[in-house]
């Protein structure tokens, strides 16, 4: 009966050593196992580390780019005030532009129609002043002179004859003549003296007219000096509020790209 048994304690015997040789092998790859995975985790570990310090890096970078995107973001909106302030000024120097420009051409066409006046005023001055009364007797009292000189030259030729009652006759026409010419004098020089005092009035008249289109070209160059000064001021306000619109979608252009940035 014993002996009968003793083999199956062999077999037991070897059935447990390699149970146990099995069990030491499973424990072998269970140990390079959970060496491969103690490796493995500490690489995790590392990683983790890693992934956390990005993180915070990250963190920061969008906490900076979040007071990066608030400075462009009030930056923008000064940039728009300024230019809805520069619109409404460009507006209104626009429309200060039109006004002047409209006084300005009022003016122009006063002065305009008033030197045609000036000019309508001395021709008809020069006409008027050759058709005067005194003037035209003037001229005839010159023609008188002339004449009676012509006389006198005449006479003075006879006064060689020797006859001396033609000689009388003649220092009596002479003296007759003297006293026409002398009255003939007095009404010219009256007439004269009238004339120069109607030439007194139109250059006092001239004068007047040259101070009011002196006054009236100063008054227009003023004008043209400030209608060119709004034109100045005009096109470099145009170039500053392409300036700040170029500046604006610029950082417009900036924020959107940082905005998509945050998002993703």
């Amino acid at each position: 009966m014993a002996e009968q048994n003793s083999p199956s304690l062999t077999e037991v015997v070897k059935q447990v050593a390699e149970q146990q040789h099995s069990q030491a092998s499973e424990i072998e790859k269970t140990k390079t196992v959970l060496l491969q995975l103690q490796a493995k985790f500490q690489e995790l570990e590392k990683e983790m580390d890693f992934i956390l310090l990005e993180m915070k890096m990250t963190e920061r970078e969008i906490y900076l780019q979040d007071d990066a995107i608030e400075v462009s973001k009030h930056h923008c909106e000064n940039l728009e005030a300024q230019v809805r302030a520069l619109y409404s000024e460009n507006v209104k120097l626009r429309r200060d532009a039109e006004t002047v420009q409209e006084e300005f051409d009022m003016t122009f066409a006063r002065n305009n129609e008033y030197r045609e006046k000036i000019k309508a005023h001395k021709h008809l001055f020069w006409e008027m002043e050759s058709k005067m009364p005194v003037m035209v007797e003037l001229a005839k009292k010159k023609a008188v002179v002339k004449e009676l000189k012509r006389k006198k030259e005449e006479l003075m030729c006879d006064l060689q004859n020797p006859e001396g009652s033609v000689i009388k006759q003649v220092q009596e026409e002479i003296t007759l003549l003297k006293r026409e010419i002398t009255t003939l004098k007095e009404f010219i020089n009256k007439k004269t003296d009238l004339l120069e005092e109607e030439k007194r009035m139109h250059a006092k008249l001239r004068k007047e007219i040259e101070v009011q289109n002196k006054r009236y070209d100063a008054i227009i160059k003023r004008l043209h000096c400030q209608l060119n000064k709004l034109h100045s001021n005009k096109r470099q306000w145009y170039w500053n509020i392409q300036q700040l619109e170029k500046k604006a979608a610029e950082l417009r252009k900036c924020l959107g790209v940082v905005e998509l940035q945050s998002s993703i």
